[in-house]
């Protein structure tokens, strides 16, 4: 695994919470409101719905996506050029992107289904002695299998598979664009602010292409046994958009951008430093 995720898992986690239920709920009017009212029914522990599954998941599924695009990208270059230390062209780069983004879709799935049902569901703190319905990630992973069977853990997938691929690319190939763009003529690697700067965009940029699809992907999780209300994607984006408007589609994506270009420079950062102690240790 890869030490940079562990900076993201943490970074990614704060407003988390804000943005699931602004995405799912139409009754919040922005990110205050609904902080406010979470607050109120439930206090503090409303905000930690979904912590441990994030925290566990996060850096696994990370360390995960940039192995595999390293290596994509090396089988890419290899094929094309003969060559894996050939640089690869912005095409390579989308194509791996692209690739990593549909290989994570296995594995996240069932977390992001956890995630968003924990979130999502409300306890109110004048209730006492009263039990919710999912009592932690692996209860409501084991819940979800028991009503919905397997498939319920896969539920939304489709939208997590459109929503990976192109943000997903989109997060690489903007970096690496970034980085040649902002890289002095005769230089072979990025200075230390042309990391930071290209990183934080590359976060940005990635989660812009990333909501709309996010928006459907957990509207669909959070619609659960007994209270179905979408049969599929398309029934989930044409009620949306019908009901709020187009606007929906881009519910959270201040808060994204806002935790997004730190939590990303800091990822790149550790990303490159990684990669360049291993190509001085192979000297």
């Amino acid at each position: 695994s890869r030490p940079e995720v562990s900076a993201r898992g943490v970074a990614e986690y704060d407003g988390l919470f804000q943005q699931v239920r602004i995405q799912t709920e139409a009754s919040y009017r922005g990110i205050w409101h609904c902080i406010t009212d979470t607050y109120r029914m439930e206090r503090v522990p409303g905000f930690y719905r979904g912590v441990s599954m994030t925290i566990v998941m996060t850096s696994f599924i990370s360390s995960f996506s940039f192995g595999v695009y390293k290596n994509i990208l090396y089988n890419i270059c290899r094929l094309r050029y003969g060559s894996a230390e050939r640089k690869p062209s912005r095409v390579d780069i989308s194509l791996a992107g692209c690739a990593t983004g549909a290989a994570r879709v296995v594995l996240i799935s069932p977390a992001e289904i956890a995630k968003v049902r924990l979130q999502t569901q409300k306890e109110p703190s004048c209730v006492l002695f009263t039990r919710p319905k999912y009592r932690g990630a692996v209860h409501c992973l084991q819940m979800i299998a028991k009503e919905e069977g397997l498939r319920g853990l896969y539920k939304g997938s489709l939208a997590l598979l459109c929503r990976d691929c192109h943000s997903v690319a989109t997060y690489f190939l903007s970096y690496s664009a970034l980085c040649d763009w902002l890289t002095p003529a005769g230089k072979e690697k990025p200075d230390l602010w042309a990391v930071l700067l290209s990183g934080g965009c590359a976060g940005v940029l990635g989660w812009a292409t990333a909501t709309p699809m996010d928006v459907i992907k957990s509207r669909m999780q959070a619609d659960g046994e007994g209270q179905r209300k979408y049969s599929g994607l398309i029934h989930c984006a044409r009620d949306s958009i019908r009901e709020e408007g187009v606007r929906v589609l881009f519910k959270g994506l201040g808060l994204n951008s806002i935790r997004a270009f730190p939590a990303n420079m800091v990822v790149f950062f550790i990303y490159e430093a990684v990669l360049r102690l291993g190509e001085c240790s192979m000297r």
